[in-house]
């Protein structure tokens, strides 16, 4: 089962009223990691959190290789793949399709999927995007929106777990 990973609003939290918690790393970091500004939002408790899914994690983030350069040692994950996004915008209105309002990752997402379970973590999921998939990849998916202020919380990770071990549908 595949797990798409968004970072902003899902990892690092943006948007609150109140401070942020400020973490420390527990794993060596790449120069290239040293002292970027914002990786200390991150929890890097998360990384084995989500190693314990039990999922194919895969960084579904504009990040691209700094997902792997900076997030990825923080989290003490090793580099995981990534989507490739199209260069052209994909989200036109498809009357047969009903796409009006489609993320612009749901088309590029169901088509790495390829037919496989999977699950996307997102702070910008929509009804929209959970209609379009749900008629348009045969496998089972949950989209589950992450509250940005917070990024993902002990309450997400309970739906996620319930979700993958087939004790909940969504």
């Amino acid at each position: 089962m595949l797990l798409f990973l968004d970072v902003d609003g899902t990892l690092l939290p943006f948007g609150a009223a109140r401070p942020y918690p400020v973490y420390e790393t527990r794993f060596a970091l790449p120069e290239a990691a040293v002292g970027h500004p914002l990786l200390t939002r991150v929890d890097p408790a998360l990384g084995a959190r989500l190693t314990a899914l039990g999922c194919e994690l895969v960084w579904a983030t504009t990040w691209m290789d700094d997902a792997n350069t900076c997030l990825a040692p923080w989290l003490g994950l090793p580099p995981l793949p990534r989507v490739d996004w199209p260069d052209e915008d994909e989200d036109e209105d498809d009357a047969a399709g009903g796409s009006a309002g489609l993320h612009w990752k749901t088309r590029p997402l169901v088509a790495r999927a390829a037919g496989r379970p999977f699950v996307w973590v997102d702070d910008e999921i929509t009804d929209v995007d959970r209609t379009w998939v749900a008629a348009q990849h045969p496998g089972r998916a949950l989209l589950h929106r992450v509250d940005h202020r917070y990024g993902l919380t002990d309450a997400d990770f309970a739906v996620l777990e319930g979700w993958i071990q087939g004790r909940t549908y969504g």
